[in-house]
């Protein structure tokens, strides 16, 4: 068991907090207020690698292992959760997804200028009725010979207008349930492909969320991803994958939120003395500390679990239902150890604060992750 990183990771982790101190802090307040999507950033993180870490060399990518990808995300989480979540559906969800299961036509297709960040991806699974229940697809893709029919409504598709490629899961076969839904590559700009208005969130609000509305839409026979009928396996395993990005945002998220409240408490001075020398501050910072590095050792053993081809479905579950709260509870109490300052926008933690509620959501609730946790420690 060894807990040292590699040159490499190092390196990686640093160029990540680099990147972030130099292109994502300058401005990031101001994106959140007018909900701007961090276009010039995310270009910038394509070419430096970012957007397709875990992507073999030879389709564009930078080859790297999952714990390199983990600690980029921390470090891009710190300072801005709306650029690293573009960060993370790019890697976890469509570029895993492509390179793992799709032909070698989508990948040289889609996969290529993905993974190189000439463009960028969004996964489509959630809808007005199937969030948390991924089995309840109204939207339907019906087999017409050559090509497939597809209708319906995808919800909170983050990279919404943003993307060129999407991936969506939709229901083939109803009488099959879950074994009759496909996944499949849209591009953008096919008729009868339109998207919705910006959503106006409490947090990631640079993040470019929207609802997708197809109606109509002939999707070719050769962008369905898989076999006949497996797309809701395919959205399940890379899920469990995508919950280990979502889990190292959380991490970031905390992270930063931790930083900036331990340096606010050496500073800040009341009855006397720097806030950091009163008990109350200084338990608050242990707490703090011991609980980021517990997330933190949960993500890079999902990760390593996953570059081991482990199963990590019980280790990414864990790392972000555990990241999640993490992240929920150090921002809250970095709020309060800024006092007054921590309620306003100046000092960046009211942000990270509200930045942390959506880990408790997205990729799979905290309950659902109680759910996977829950059903594999009874099997065993």
């Amino acid at each position: 068991m060894d807990f040292n990183l590699t040159e490499e990771q190092i390196m990686i982790r640093d160029a990540a907090r680099d990147f972030a101190q130099a292109e994502l802090l300058s401005g990031v307040t101001e994106r959140d207020e007018k909900e701007i999507f961090p276009a010039e950033q995310v270009k910038k993180m394509g070419e430096l690698g970012f957007l397709g870490m875990m992507v073999d060399p030879k389709y564009g990518g930078s080859g790297l292992d999952t714990v390199s990808y983990v600690l980029a995300m921390e470090e891009i989480s710190k300072i801005d959760a709306s650029a690293s979540v573009v960060m993370s559906v790019n890697n976890s969800l469509v570029c895993w997804g492509l390179e793992t299961y799709g032909t070698e036509e989508q990948k040289q297709k889609y996969l290529v200028p993905l993974a190189k960040g000439e463009i960028i991806g969004a996964f489509c699974l959630s809808e007005p009725e199937a969030g948390s229940d991924a089995t309840s697809q109204h939207t339907t893709a019906i087999d017409k010979g050559d090509y497939y029919l597809l209708n319906g409504t995808k919800n909170w598709i983050t990279n919404g207008n943003s993307a060129s490629v999407y991936l969506v899961i939709a229901q083939t076969h109803k009488e099959k349930g879950h074994h009759g839904i496909n996944a499949f590559i849209v591009e953008k700009g096919m008729e009868g492909f339109s998207i919705g208005p910006k959503e106006n969130k409490m947090g990631i609000r640079g993040s470019d969320t929207h609802s997708l509305m197809f109606t109509d839409v002939k999707v070719p026979k050769e962008n369905r991803i898989g076999e006949d009928g497996f797309g809701f396996k395919f959205a399940m395993r890379t899920l469990a994958g995508g919950r280990i990005g979502i889990a190292s945002q959380a991490l970031g998220i905390a992270a930063g939120a931790y930083e900036l409240a331990l340096q606010y408490s050496k500073e800040r001075k009341a009855f006397g003395k720097p806030i950091s020398e009163h008990q109350a501050i200084a338990f608050k910072l242990a707490d703090m500390a011991t609980e980021i590095e517990a997330a933190r050792m949960l993500c890079i053993k999902a990760a390593w679990d996953k570059d081991n081809h482990n199963n990590y479905d019980l280790s990414g579950a864990m790392a972000k239902l555990y990241a999640a709260e993490t992240a929920m509870k150090v921002t809250t109490e970095a709020v309060q150890i800024h006092g007054g300052n921590g309620y306003v926008k100046e000092y960046h933690v009211e942000r990270l604060m509200r930045e942390a509620k959506i880990t408790q959501i997205y990729e799979g609730t905290s309950e659902i992750q109680k759910i996977v946790i829950s059903r594999s420690v009874l099997r065993d």
